[in-house]
């Protein structure tokens, strides 16, 4: 099968290689998906480079990528025959093991593998994932959002547009802070209520004015440093913070305790990777029923060939893309 690999860490066009390796078989409570389309995540993009000096390999050889979506091909022992033939999508796929998505078939543990509702493309599907699964986390894992308003900061990211889709399927006014036009348009066609530029606008000043001094619930957040002021002075006592992606330039914190502690706000670390087996079945319900009703439809960004992954990675890297960067691995069925 064609695959894309690395046996060292490293930059992407130093280290990734394309070529052909054996076909992987599914074991006991496994399926074999052929890959349409595979995700690319920044924590994909860590795993390669050796990100805070992790250069060291788990596997000799690894087959990057987390999210994807194919067809079920093959079944291991344990797992009903039925689903062959399943259009699915797919999570964590390369989650301890050493292949993931960026071949033409990965193997994954079966609940890994979810039926895509009807109608639904391969394309949104690879762009599920880390981005929805993130979202979830941080907006429910207090419970309802009914009624509620929440802030999310980089609001056309792919974390930050699937929490506002998510929001907004929840029933919960929707504040988003964006950095370009480009983003604002996402965040808007996405169902934010209100979107601000955070470079051209005073957050808190407009959180205030668009709710009435009343303030926000939670706020999910890209950036907890750099934001930490703002978002102190827009929640609401009692309210949350989830936040979600670590800065290197931030290897250490001081959390500002009293200004914590005298609105009982409650802070949550959101790792996709560390969420309990129930938060990943709750993810998936809320995930599957916002998509069978047409109320999530994640933003596609740019678009590679398998044999262009090194291009697919640096376009991540460079910050400027918008919407999730897709590579497209079997180009008769990937559109």
């Amino acid at each position: 099968m064609k695959a894309v690999w690395y046996e060292r860490k490293g930059a992407a066009r130093d280290v990734l290689i394309f070529g052909e390796r054996p076909e992987p078989e599914p074991g006991p409570g496994e399926v074999r998906v052929r890959i349409a389309v595979s995700g690319l995540n920044p924590s994909d993009l860590k795993g390669r480079s050796g990100w805070r000096g992790a250069l060291e390999m788990q596997y000799p050889l690894i087959i990057p990528h987390q999210d994807g979506a194919g067809t079920i091909d093959r079944v291991g022992p344990g797992v009903a025959p039925a689903r062959v033939g399943e259009r699915v999508w797919l999570y964590e796929a390369q989650r301890g093991r050493p292949f993931g998505t960026a071949a033409e078939f990965t193997v994954v543990p079966a609940a890994q593998a979810v039926p895509l509702p009807k109608g639904v493309s391969f394309e949104a599907g690879a762009a599920l994932g880390v981005p929805a699964l993130t979202a979830h986390r941080a907006l429910f894992i207090d419970g309802s959002i009914l009624g509620q308003t929440v802030l999310v900061t980089g609001g056309a990211g792919a974390v930050g547009q699937a929490s506002v889709l998510l929001a907004k399927w929840a029933g919960a006014r929707v504040i988003a802070t964006v950095s370009r036009p480009e983003q604002a348009a996402v965040a808007a066609a996405s169902g934010a209520d209100w979107v601000i530029n955070r470079k051209t606008e005073d957050v808190a000043a407009r959180i205030n004015d668009v709710t009435g001094g009343a303030g926000i619930d939670r706020v999910v957040d890209v950036a907890f440093e750099a934001n930490l002021d703002t978002n102190l002075a827009a929640l609401k006592p009692n309210g949350a913070i989830s936040t979600y992606a670590p800065a290197a330039e931030y290897p250490d914190i001081r959390l500002p305790f009293y200004q914590l502690f005298a609105k009982a706000i409650t802070v949550h670390l959101i790792y996709v990777y560390a969420m309990s087996r129930a938060a990943h079945d709750d993810a998936v319900r809320d995930v599957t029923a916002a998509l069978a009703a047409s109320r999530y439809h994640p933003q596609i960004g740019p678009r590679f060939p398998l044999s262009e992954t090194v291009a697919a990675h640096e376009a991540l890297e460079s910050g400027r893309t918008v919407g999730k960067v897709l590579i497209d691995v079997d180009a008769m069925v990937a559109r």
